[in-house]
């Protein structure tokens, strides 16, 4: 009898066992710092957007730089990934690249989901209240981006835009300095670069306001587009045009990217910004 519970209690046990483990295999949780399987380092997670090019964009394979978005079958490239493969190495980390939506970066970023925000995200001192940023690694200039042959694609001061149906992206300064243009037609703020660049060549917008790079991006992707730089532009501070790394609040993570990125000259960063512009695939 006691044989047989033995046996009874063997075979129990067994099951236990492999429900266990069918239960702890699958993919890395989000916040993890264990590498993938087969990987002696830990991971680097990277928050983006994907879809703000030429700064991260998202294609469909690996050309030219491109790193696997985690959980799905897309890739991401731009200025921005090949800024957080040169802090991974540094770090001696492997990159994960995660999607993530604008408004989700500082959430997930807080919420331990993401170990850094690498989405050409300024360090303004509203999002300083909520985390902390890196050394700037690029320094921008605000412009409009217009349609071609529209009224407003010789326009030399934002002051040109009078009456002009403006938009930019949903929680970005972006949004804010429309303000500084008198007798403007103020949109609602949209989500992402995509839609605004959709309703621009549709004709329900005039322009969106943008960071060069991006305007560069635009009218290189589709003649549609034009960037427009100003002679008497928008008033901005040093922090809403430059761009850094965001990081949890009091992260020792901060000094480590500040090391390493001092180790990117500023000819290197202008090289790659060069080479992401030339890179973007066309439809972003």
């Amino acid at each position: 009898m006691k044989r047989k519970l033995s046996l009874l209690g063997a075979v129990v046990l067994s099951a236990m066992l492999l429900v266990t483990g069918c239960g702890s295999s699958g993919g890395q949780k989000a916040g993890d710092t264990k590498a993938p399987a087969g990987s002696e380092k830990g991971v680097f997670r990277v928050g983006l957007e994907a879809g703000y090019a030429p700064f991260n964009w998202t294609q469909m394979d690996a050309a030219k730089g491109g790193v696997k978005i985690d959980g799905g079958a897309e890739y991401a490239g731009g200025y921005d990934v090949e800024i957080a493969k040169r802090i991974a190495e540094g770090l001696d980390k492997e990159l994960v690249i995660v999607k993530t939506e604008w408004d989700g970066l500082v959430p997930s970023l807080t919420s331990n989901k993401i170990d850094a925000i690498i989405a050409g995200m300024s360090p303004t001192a509203d999002r300083k209240e909520t985390i902390d940023f890196s050394d700037i690694y690029y320094q921008s200039d605000l412009i409009m981006v217009v349609k071609s042959g529209s009224a407003y694609e010789n326009a030399k001061s934002i002051q040109d835009f009078k009456g002009a149906r403006i938009t930019a992206q949903l929680n970005t300064f972006h949004y804010s300095v429309i303000d500084q243009i008198n007798g403007v037609v103020k949109e609602t703020a949209m989500d992402n670069f995509p839609a605004m660049r959709v309703a621009l060549e549709s004709g329900m917008i005039d322009g969106y306001v943008s960071e060069r790079p991006e305007g560069v991006s635009a009218q290189a992707a589709n003649s549609a587009y034009k960037m427009v730089e100003f002679t008497e532009g928008f008033q901005t501070s040093a922090e809403d045009t430059a761009i850094a790394v965001g990081v949890a609040k009091g992260s020792e993570l901060t000094a480590k990217i500040n090391e390493i990125l001092k180790g990117i000259s500023e000819e290197d960063r202008v090289k790659i910004m060069d080479e992401a512009i030339k890179n973007q695939p066309a439809a972003n």
